[in-house]
């Protein structure tokens, strides 16, 4: 009986890899969090009911837990959290999980191990994003390094972490690597800025061959007008890795409106072209989630929606995204391949 079971359910994912009509081009990832679509769901996303799946308070001294990345690790996964502390520290700690919905976060920070001094001079460090490229785990997050940069560390273990120098010149956010190397080169988005709550932003492409200097950058895409978008219109970001798919790099990105009430943070997603990443296939004209649930419109920040991670399993088609509600905890939604670039292609700008 084992055996048939197990036959059945390679059958069904054989069957539904066949019926998708868009490939991601990754390793399978069985053990995706996931839960079903309900019927009165709206659009290609869907929350995760027991949402927010990390509370603010996860931590004895954490005021909050929130803009984070995750990633396959071992039999689970693993990942790097922005946790500000009840002195309002911002720092990056790791943490674990067998289903990547319990998480085990570690207490204490990241301690970022450098060959040269002058890199321990950081007055925080939060956003982090995570990727694997051919023989080790990458990390960039927002550096306080005379203003906010793009830092960048490497792992192999999640226990060890070496840093890097720093990416950029101040000031920049939103350091976005892809998960392999494009034309011979490692690649990364990000996003020029200023020294405070930034009223502007576009998406840059930069190259590197080193992970240490950086150069051809490249514009990707700036704020729509309002006429034409108006939940992209003040700024926009990237938000996770980008996941390779036959159609082109499927980028989630935020974008802010400027409301009579202050910054409102939603999330849509673009086509890249897979070998010139600064070219637009499609871009979305609505957005794919906005802040609309208690835990996304009441927090430290209210109104906030800030994607920072995701997972995909080629075989079923399944993406989930981690997410960051009013700069307080962090959330998960799902969606189909099929249904994400289907609504991209239908409603682009």
């Amino acid at each position: 009986m084992a055996e048939l079971n197990r036959y059945i359910i390679a059958v069904g994912i054989t069957v539904r890899s066949i019926r998708m009509k868009y490939r991601i081009m990754t390793e399978s990832l069985p053990n995706i969090p996931w839960q079903d679509k309900k019927d009165h769901s709206r659009g290609p996303l869907w929350r995760y009911d027991d949402n927010p799946i990390i509370k603010a308070d996860h931590l004895s001294d954490s005021n909050s837990i929130f803009n984070s990345a995750v990633v396959p690790f071992q039999k689970g996964f693993a990942g790097v959290f922005r946790c500000d502390n009840t002195s309002r520290h911002m720092r990056i700690h790791t943490g674990f999980s067998i289903d990547g919905i319990n998480w085990d976060i570690t207490p204490a920070p990241i301690k970022l191990l450098q060959e040269d001094n002058m890199l321990n001079s950081s007055d925080y460090q939060y956003d982090p994003r995570v990727v694997w490229i051919e023989d080790r785990w990458w990390i960039t997050w927002c550096n306080g390094y005379h203003g906010p940069t793009i830092g960048v560390a490497w792992t192999k273990d999640f226990v060890n972490f070496y840093q890097y120098e720093n990416s950029f010149l101040p000031f920049n956010r939103n350091g976005v690597l892809f998960p392999r190397k494009i034309n011979g080169y490692y690649a990364m988005l990000s996003r020029p800025s200023d020294t405070g709550h930034t009223a502007f932003g576009d998406i840059f492409y930069s190259e590197s061959p080193d992970m240490v200097y950086w150069g051809r950058h490249r514009h990707v895409m700036s704020p729509s007008s309002f006429k034409e978008s108006g939940w992209q219109s003040t700024k926009i970001g990237a938000g996770p890795v980008p996941i390779e798919t036959s159609e082109g790099w499927l980028l989630f990105y935020h974008g802010v409106l400027t409301s009579c009430n202050g910054f409102v943070y939603s999330f849509g997603a673009a086509l890249l072209d897979i070998d010139e990443p600064w070219r637009i296939i499609a871009r979305s004209c609505p957005y794919l989630l906005a802040p609309q649930n208690l835990y996304e419109v009441v927090g430290d920040v209210p109104n906030v929606v800030f994607p920072c991670a995701s997972l995909a399993d080629k075989d079923t088609g399944r993406i989930a995204i981690y997410y960051g509600c009013a700069d307080t905890v962090t959330s998960l939604t799902f969606g189909y391949i099929d249904n994400i670039i289907d609504f991209l292609l239908e409603n682009s700008l």
